[in-house]
């Protein structure tokens, strides 16, 4: 199965965002719930090089530079409710009715804002070394806590979190 990764742009109420998507080349009808993974603050969408190709196999998968970070505009603020807006716009932008999320630190505290904003679009919550926060969204879906680190070279390390991530999302 040949894995076809591309970066491209999506406008959003900030501007625009840069987003890095995967994708199988079947053609996406046999496919399971696109999964947006947002990355920390000291990240970018490039965090997820290794991991969106491993993710795509039987998903499309997006990762977005959140407002003012890597190669997109920023936001009036650097809040997670802002970036959470962002991600709404690029989830609506592609016509999505569902999808999962998997956050890291800052992109963990949007993923929560996010469900918790739209619980009718995000259907289940993957979260690695999410931030303290003063105010947590109450998110009712499924959420996983992974216990790995993040390298921002290489993404996600640890014993195949791919695989599972994987295994998670298909319930």
């Amino acid at each position: 199965m040949t894995i076809r990764t591309r970066r491209t742009y999506f406008d959003c109420q900030f501007g625009q965002l840069h987003v890095r998507t995967a994708f199988s080349s079947s053609g996406g009808f046999d496919e399971q719930v696109t999964l947006f993974c947002l990355h920390a603050s000291e990240g970018a969408s490039r965090s997820f090089d290794r991991l969106l190709p491993e993710m795509a196999r039987d998903r499309s998968v997006y990762a977005p530079d959140l407002p003012g970070f890597g190669e997109s505009d920023p936001a009036p603020s650097f809040g997670a409710a802002d970036a959470a807006r962002a991600v709404s716009d690029l989830a609506s932008d592609l016509r999505l009715r569902r999808i999962d999320v998997l956050g890291i630190g800052f992109g963990a505290a949007v993923a929560l804002e996010l469900a918790a904003a739209r619980p009718d679009l995000v259907r289940r919550l993957i979260l690695a070394e999410p931030p303290p926060m003063a105010r947590k969204p109450a998110a009712a879906q499924p959420a996983l806590i992974l216990d790995c680190a993040l390298d921002a070279a290489h993404g996600l390390e640890g014993t195949d979190p791919a695989n599972h991530i994987r295994a998670f999302l298909r319930g």
